[in-house]
């Protein structure tokens, strides 16, 4: 176990305890944040992605029972841990500043039933997924400081989940926000 891999656990759960209190917050004033998988259930796809991903850095580091060949090392090196971890705290610090960025807007899922303006500002304005940007940039970080299989091929599978979540995000937002939204695709690329 290395600092990296504990400072990674607690950021992991960090991003998990941000996106429910940001949720309990604007619950308290109305906003139903939490609308995953309403639009379409195989939302729920990265549920499990989530799930191994995180088992697999508790199980890493703080020797959970897991089948030892799924979190042997595919390579080692110090600094390539402390490389993940400076993306890890990146992607944190960004992912903060994007729910600052998100406003009262911030949604879990497509609200098709309540969708705020169209946010262009702030992190926006550097990308048109920051949170998603912030997700992949973590999980890059995390697979330098844990380095095994599991991270490596569920990352795989959550970047193409990504992606789909993100075309269908666009889809709606075409369709909602019309040349608004198509004026802004042109200013502003899908990642970075």
């Amino acid at each position: 176990m290395t600092i990296q891999n504990v400072i990674s656990v607690f950021l992991f759960a960090l991003f998990i305890v941000i996106v429910l209190i940001r949720a309990a917050i604007l619950r308290r004033r109305g906003i139903r944040t939490i609308v995953f998988g309403q639009t379409d259930k195989s939302d729920f796809v990265l549920v499990p992605l989530v799930l191994a991903i995180a088992y697999t850095v508790l199980a890493g580091t703080f020797g959970l029972p897991i089948w030892d060949v799924l979190i042997h090392p595919l390579f080692t090196g110090d600094h390539l841990g402390w490389i993940g971890l400076t993306l890890c705290l990146i992607a944190t610090a960004c992912f903060i500043l994007t729910l600052v960025s998100f406003g009262d807007s911030f949604r879990v899922g497509i609200d098709t039933n309540k969708p705020s303006n169209l946010i262009t500002g702030g992190m926006f304005a550097i990308s048109r997924n920051p949170i998603y940007v912030c997700f992949l940039l973590f999980l890059t970080g995390l697979f330098f400081i844990h380095a095994n299989i599991v991270i490596a091929v569920m990352g795989i599978l959550f970047v193409l989940a990504i992606h789909r979540q993100i075309l269908r995000e666009e889809k709606f937002l075409g369709e909602h926000y019309g040349a608004e939204y198509e004026a802004y695709c042109k200013k502003v690329r899908r990642y970075v």
